[in-house]
């Protein structure tokens, strides 16, 4: 990628960055909560099912929005498989793992705009996964062969971050296009914090 299209990326990213800080925070704390001191490999599993619950329904709904596999290689993105992986190491079967909940229906959005504003909220959680992986592995190293999930950015995660920011810029070609990403990730981020809040999110069958 030269120099130019890098800082035109940047400069979109930075752009939603700040519209949405409001939701950081909460969105960050879901996985950040796992750095406390008494880190137990059913804190790490909870997180892993409620993350499922939202990533398995959200990448369904982004391969079939229209247009959208055009702009983006969605094949490089997918990482529900790579939860699916770790909670089978971490014991679950793959029955259970069929039955886990999952966040409300996502139908393919209406338009490539709104799917990318969404994909940026599932992307941008990735620039916690190499520190969340630190943390676990410090904690429970024989878990180090259930961080496939946290593991499937490992060397790429600044490319494929500039690389979503370079698709967005390419494909905004005004202020109202913006806006209806924005509005997008805010959608996003809600659905998201809600999903974490639900009880079925983190299956109380493992609490």
């Amino acid at each position: 990628m030269n120099p130019f299209a890098v800082e035109k990326a940047a400069a979109a990213l930075l752009r939603l960055n700040l519209e949405t800080q409001s939701h950081h925070a909460t969105a960050d704390q879901a996985w950040l909560s796992l750095q406390g001191r008494e880190l137990t490999k059913w804190q790490y599993l909870r997180r892993l099912v409620a993350v499922y619950g939202f990533e398995a329904p959200l990448e369904s709904a982004l391969a079939y929005t229209p247009h959208l596999p055009l702009l983006v290689d969605l094949r490089r993105r997918q990482r529900a498989g790579y939860i699916a992986q770790d909670l089978l190491a971490l014991g679950l079967s793959a029955s259970e793992i069929a039955e886990l909940p999952q966040c409300v229906p996502m139908a393919p959005f209406s338009s490539a705009l709104e799917a990318l504003g969404w994909l940026y909220v599932s992307e941008r959680e990735t620039l916690l996964h190499d520190r969340i992986r630190t943390r676990v592995l410090e904690a429970m190293p024989d878990l180090r062969h259930a961080t496939a999930y946290l593991s499937a950015y490992d060397g790429v995660v600044g490319a494929r971050w500039q690389e979503l920011g370079a698709v967005i810029d390419r494909v905004v070609r005004s202020s109202r296009m913006l806006d209806e990403v924005i509005v997008a990730a805010h959608a996003a981020f809600r659905t998201w914090e809600r999903w974490s809040r639900d009880d079925r999110a983190s299956h109380a069958r493992f609490a």
